[in-house]
């Protein structure tokens, strides 16, 4: 219960730290992102805060056994960049330049009841059950490919995932 409430107050700061900045402001965004006579550098001051009070604090937290809440800090240990990492970001910086919004923002701006914010929400939404749909139908086609019915002998069903990392 403790981490939820944390979650819940670190999402708030958070929140609320979008709003003051300037963040949810799709046209303030805009401005930011178009480097020609419109740009506006403030959300660069926001950034730099935000990475400032990460690099500040992230050194200090990690030599901690553990978070408050949680058995284990939980660090991505991957470091490669591979074709869907390089092509997400690509359609990110698309959405983002377009549109205005990031998720993040886009979230709270929604909640606002901003008309632009909703449909964006409800759009980022869609694109990712369609990316997410999309790519179970792949996985199943691999695995597929890979003589994989989807159970067992005995007939217990496995994830197509697991038969595509077991067999690689």
């Amino acid at each position: 219960m403790k981490a939820l409430w944390s979650a819940g107050l670190v999402g708030l700061i958070f929140g609320l730290g979008l709003i003051v900045s300037g963040m949810t402001q799709a046209d303030k965004v805009i401005a930011f992102l178009d480097l020609t006579d419109r740009w506006d550098p403030s959300l660069a001051f926001v950034m730099m805060g935000a990475i400032g009070v990460h690099r500040a604090v992230y050194g200090w937290i990690l030599k901690k056994p553990s978070p408050l809440f949680e058995e284990r800090f939980g660090i991505p240990t991957r470091t490669d960049l591979d074709g869907r990492l390089i092509a997400g970001a690509g359609l990110f910086g698309v959405g983002w330049a377009i549109g205005g919004y990031c998720p993040g923002p886009g979230l709270v701006s929604a909640a606002s009841g901003s008309g632009s914010a909703l449909i964006f929400v409800a759009a980022m939404t869609g694109g990712m059950l369609a990316f997410h749909v999309a790519e179970e139908a792949w996985k199943g086609r691999q695995a597929h490919k890979a003589g994989f019915n989807g159970t067992t002998d005995g007939g217990t069903k496995i994830d197509p995932d697991t038969v595509l990392k077991l067999r690689s």
